[in-house]
């Protein structure tokens, strides 16, 4: 039977991989957009549970505008604290399985090595502030619930760092990438790959079942967003690449701090799923194959 995924959100990039991957897996989802499930009003998104009966629910909606969000505090925490409290205390002990994404955005980037899942948090910025809440109210409340913390998002689809950069070489545009910034970079296709092929598991596990709690998520190996952005030009561009220079994350001040070395550590999620994640070189050359196509389509 197939599992019933109840998907909240639907134009941001891991909800169109949820979407365009789910005739792979045997799932069936009902999406709800934000115009039908706006996470500004908690009341009316939990009113959307009772309407739509499902085995897993998977929230794909979050405020993740960084540093608009130093100045939009109370819509941060509501979007993405309030609401998913609220959905997790709906869900409860005897309800369907919840999946909730978060983010490196959780650690200060002070620790000097890789974050494992219970080192202490220390949010730099109302984001990381507002998702570290949202997982607090989650795991407070629903006991079925997994949170999967990840890093450095991107994928053929919406706004990324992948398709920033392509786009500023092609216009010609001379080159500085911060250097000085360290995590993991994550294709949303291989985060919704994951949830998908997990749904049955989620389902059908207990409370108390290790495939809950905190599980950090991202492609292997640690870079900085410039080298990031080498071998972004490298897959796509071979030897016509441009050259990056390095730049300081104080070359360009910020509303919001970032974390100088989030890197997660995802050895328990490997260790209690039985999955190697993927090298982030892999990925990326199909998401540059992807745009390429795209591009070559238009």
């Amino acid at each position: 039977m197939s599992v019933r995924i109840l998907q909240f959100g639907t134009t941001g990039q891991l909800a169109r991989e949820l979407l365009a991957q789910a005739k792979d897996f045997d799932v069936e989802i009902a999406t709800l957009s934000r115009a039908e499930a706006d996470f500004a009003d908690p009341k009316a998104v939990v009113a959307q549970l009772k309407a739509h009966p499902a085995d897993l629910v998977v929230l794909a909606a979050a405020y993740t505008a960084v540093d608009q969000a130093e100045s939009d505090r109370e819509l941060a925490f509501t979007v993405n604290a309030e609401t998913p409290g609220a959905i997790a205390r709906a869900l409860g002990a005897d309800g369907p399985a919840l999946v909730q994404i978060s983010t490196d955005y959780v650690f200060a980037g002070d620790k000097g090595a890789p974050y494992v899942e219970d080192d202490a948090t220390g949010p730099l910025n109302v984001y990381g502030a507002s998702k570290l809440a949202g997982e607090q109210a989650i795991l407070a409340a629903c006991p079925r619930a997994l949170i999967l913390r990840t890093s450095w998002v991107v994928s053929s689809h919406g706004k990324n760092f992948v398709k920033t950069m392509l786009r500023a070489a092609g216009e010609g545009r001379t080159l500085k990438v911060v250097d000085d910034q360290f995590g993991r970079p994550t294709a949303a296709r291989d985060l919704a790959g994951f949830i998908l092929a997990q749904a049955g598991r989620l389902a059908a596990a207990k409370a108390g079942d290790p495939v809950f709690g905190v599980h950090h998520f991202a492609n292997a190996g640690e870079v900085t967003w410039k080298g990031f952005a080498d071998g972004i030009f490298q897959i796509a561009l071979g030897k016509d690449a441009p050259l990056v220079a390095s730049g300081a994350t104080a070359d360009w001040p910020a509303p919001a701090r970032r974390p100088v070395r989030g890197t997660l550590d995802t050895g328990k999620l490997e260790t209690t799923f039985g999955v190697r994640l993927r090298p982030w070189r892999e990925p990326l050359a199909e998401i540059v194959a992807e745009l390429a196509e795209k591009r070559s389509a238009a």
